[in-house]
């Protein structure tokens, strides 16, 4: 793919590329091609099922910066999330700014582990889902679709050897006020490298979690 950047393409503030003959932009230009034509990189683990059964919360990060091409990553992952008649109904904010991650610490009830090296606050966007259906309904495919997008990056994350904290207790007015968006926030998801790694959680026997719903007679 020609690495020449287009300056006429519209990228995210605070990350546009810079003019580097080793950069390669192929993952920017097209994040959903690149996830699927792109060789594995070694130290991606590929067996989603790992990657869900390891996965764990951290509230204790180390100061080491997230790598850019791991960053990539996520962000494209969270590209490829289903969402509702593929309007993609959501928004992400990559916070790169130390400032704005502390005065989302107190935003977020003070929890200290939502400054990380890599902070994604993503929001709905109900008018990208163009459906025929009411605004209750938009709504909440908008919600669902801004889940489904910081689920997959948080798995992203993991299957790359990073760890991360869901946020879903913040004051919602000022994060956008933060941010300066009027979207609504649904999730900050924090991310950056362990100190330590957690053994994976025990969870409920499937047979306490699934419920049968069988023909009545």
């Amino acid at each position: 793919m020609d690495k020449k950047i287009d300056p006429k393409r519209t990228w995210p503030k605070g990350y546009e590329p810079k003019e580097d003959p080793g950069e390669d932009l192929s993952i920017r230009l097209g994040l959903m091609t690149n996830i699927l034509n792109k060789k594995t990189e070694k130290k991606l683990n590929t067996d989603i099922f790992k990657v869900m059964a390891t996965r764990r919360s951290t509230r204790k990060f180390s100061k080491n910066p997230v790598e850019k091409w791991k960053i990539d990553k996520i962000l494209a992952a969270a590209d490829t999330a289903p969402t509702a008649g593929n309007f993609q109904g959501f928004e992400i904010f990559y916070i790169s700014d130390k400032e704005t991650k502390e005065e989302l610490v107190k935003a977020a009830n003070k929890q200290a582990y939502v400054n990380t090296p890599l902070v994604l606050v993503f929001c709905m966007n109900p008018t990208r889902v163009k459906l025929d259906f009411p605004a209750k309904v938009i709504m909440k495919f908008s919600i669902q679709d801004a889940t489904l997008a910081a689920a997959y990056s948080q798995l992203a994350a993991s299957a790359l050897g990073l760890s991360s904290i869901w946020i879903g207790m913040f004051d919602e007015e000022k994060v956008k006020e933060i941010i300066g968006t009027e979207l609504r926030p649904t999730s900050l998801l924090c991310i950056g490298y362990p100190i330590k790694k957690r053994p994976a959680k025990q969870r409920r026997q499937l047979k306490e979690l699934i419920h049968v719903v069988e023909k009545k007679d």
